[in-house]
């Protein structure tokens, strides 16, 4: 059971796309159906148009099976009107008339490969609300409760609530406040990791009693972890007075097995959505799309965009090469890799640690389907890029709230948003989301800043690069200024700075230096003297106040 949105997603990476009723997409689909001449009355919410001659003979085979929805291949040669665009306006006619969504392949894909993925994705697929994660699992974890006489809850390797037993009888304060919150509390993350409980889930495979402790509201109870091979994919766990036996302890080994193949089952469909809207997001980034149609595939809305571009680390990876965050240090320069002995070491740790911090971010933001998320998100390098429909800033700003409140406290995050961008304009989009993401770096107590509230700070960063490159002249009036003020401890280049700034009134550039005007006025003379400068030239000016900003370390409040 998956939705039509999540379908058309995934289906999308096999060159099928919805032609109508974009309206459907929220519907949810049970079940597959094959037209079969020997079974008139076969029913579903999904019609495999195989072996049907036209379009219309497929959406009317739909209609008679209660279908939501059919996919359709064409013949690879279709009559006149029936190629390209004509087919897709074809199919949208007759999907409106009947009330069908039509979706079209590719004539060149085989049946059997769509099917198989079909098959796989909707009889297969679980989803709750709360996200990736099969609905069996409730029923298992009521199951389990049963079987145990305890509270039962089934959580992944971050934590979170996968599932849990509706029996509350045995359950307590700390089990409440987990489901609530749907993820362990820190505080209670602190505990068992003080009395080494995940240490132990990682090591080894057999069951952990966690004693009571009432002052954290929690009743003594067992976890036992859920691998596939040597991968920890999560934990079970179930309130119980002593530590299970007997037929009690295999029933949990049991649970946890079918607990892991779920999950793996679970993964592999996630995955599979997640490789195609980031192989579709990658295309609308680096350009060449066409771009309206990727957007169309992804189910985003045809308004402005805007690219969040998204950093994450966590709080051990702050101590090498200038406080580094996300790759790069808060003085703006690329952090030292390598290095030997120590601190080699240290520096793999850190960068495995960043690593695993993006993945998270990652998965935090491609969880859920379709409409039950706003945006759509790839991985590229050591950045998240998600595209958002958001006019405004402040929508982008709570998506990135949102997304840092699902990760652990540990993990910290740093983020730029692109201006609004036509699909067309997502390239720079993705530029300015670049250079505001690096400006949030530098700046990690502020909010995440946008292009289009920030392009001044950002014009500014790219005059201070190009100084530090060694593309700004070595002589001329402001090198001279610079000069002389280190060698003689004079004001000249802030005197300057402030005149300039107060629009040529001495009076008001005096009370900013906190000199008398006249002061001011003579020390303007002076640098007349020391340099070829005409004040009275608008051009000079405004190239000496471009070449001010360029040579100041960071923007004055």
């Amino acid at each position: 059971m998956i939705t039509l949105d999540r379908l058309v997603n995934v289906l999308g990476g096999y060159g099928v796309r919805l032609c109508n009723r974009p309206e459907a997409r929220a519907a949810w689909l049970h079940g597959v159906a094959v037209p079969d001449a020997a079974d008139p009355h076969v029913t579903g919410d999904l019609l495999l148009a195989i072996g049907t001659g036209s379009i219309e003979e497929a959406v009317r085979c739909a209609v008679a099976a209660k279908a939501t929805a059919v996919l359709v291949r064409p013949a690879p040669s279709g009559g006149p009107g029936e190629s390209g665009g004509g087919l897709d306006r074809q199919a949208a006619v007759l999907g409106d008339r009947y009330q069908v969504a039509v979706l079209l392949a590719d004539p060149a894909m085989p049946w059997s490969q769509l099917a198989g993925v079909v098959y796989g994705l909707v009889l297969e697929s679980r989803e709750t609300a709360s996200g990736r994660g099969p609905t069996d699992l409730f029923a298992l974890a009521d199951s389990l409760a049963d079987t145990l006489g305890g509270a039962v809850t089934i959580e992944d390797r971050h934590s979170r609530v996968l599932a849990y037993s509706r029996s509350q009888q045995a359950g307590d304060p700390a089990r409440l406040e987990t489901i609530l919150a749907r993820r362990v509390p820190d505080r209670l993350r602190g505990l068992f990791q003080r009395r080494g409980v995940f240490d132990r889930l990682a090591a080894a495979d057999e069951p952990v009693f966690v004693p009571a402790d009432p002052e954290h509201g929690l009743t003594a109870r067992t976890v036992v972890p859920v691998r596939a091979g040597r991968e920890l994919l999560g934990s079970v766990w179930v309130t119980c007075e002593r530590p299970p036996a007997g037929a009690h302890r295999r029933a949990l080994a049991d649970g946890a097995h079918t607990v892991a193949l779920h999950l793996l089952r679970s993964r592999a469909s996630a995955d599979l959505e997640r490789q195609v809207e980031s192989d579709l997001i990658i295309r609308l980034l680096e350009g060449g799309a066409d771009a309206p149609t990727v957007i169309s595939r992804l189910g985003l809305a045809p308004q402005p965009l805007r690219v969040v571009a998204v950093r994450a680390h966590t709080d051990g990876d702050r101590h090498l090469g200038g406080e580094r965050q996300g790759g790069v240090d808060r003085q703006g320069g690329v952090g030292r890799q390598g290095g030997g002995g120590r601190q080699g070491g240290r520096e793999r740790q850190v960068d495995g640690d960043r690593h695993a911090a993006l993945l998270l971010a990652f998965e935090q933001a491609t969880t859920g389907f379709g409409w039950s998320r706003p945006g759509r998100s790839a991985l590229l390098g050591d950045t998240l890029y998600t595209v958002l429909p958001a006019e405004q800033a402040g929508a982008a700003r709570r998506w990135i709230s949102a997304l840092c409140a699902e990760l652990p406290a540990h993990v910290r995050v740093a983020a730029g948003i692109g201006a609004p961008a036509e699909a067309a304009e997502l390239p720079a989009g993705r530029q300015e989301a670049d250079e505001c993401l690096a400006l949030h770096e530098s700046r990690p107590g502020d909010v995440p800043p946008a292009y289009d509230e920030s392009w001044d700070d950002i014009l500014l960063r790219r005059l201070r690069a190009a100084v530090r490159t060694g593309r700004t002249p070595a002589r001329g009036p402001v090198s001279t200024l610079l000069r002389h003020d280190a060698r003689h401890g004079t004001r000249f280049v802030a005197t300057l700075r402030a005149w300039l700034e107060c629009q040529g009134d001495p009076v008001p550039a005096a009370e900013r230096l906190g000199v008398h005007p006249n002061t001011v006025r003579n020390r303007l003379r002076k640098i007349g003297e020391l340099t070829p400068l005409d004040l009275g030239d608008a051009r000079q000016r405004l190239a000496m106040t471009i070449m001010l900003a360029a040579v100041e370390d960071e923007p004055r409040t």
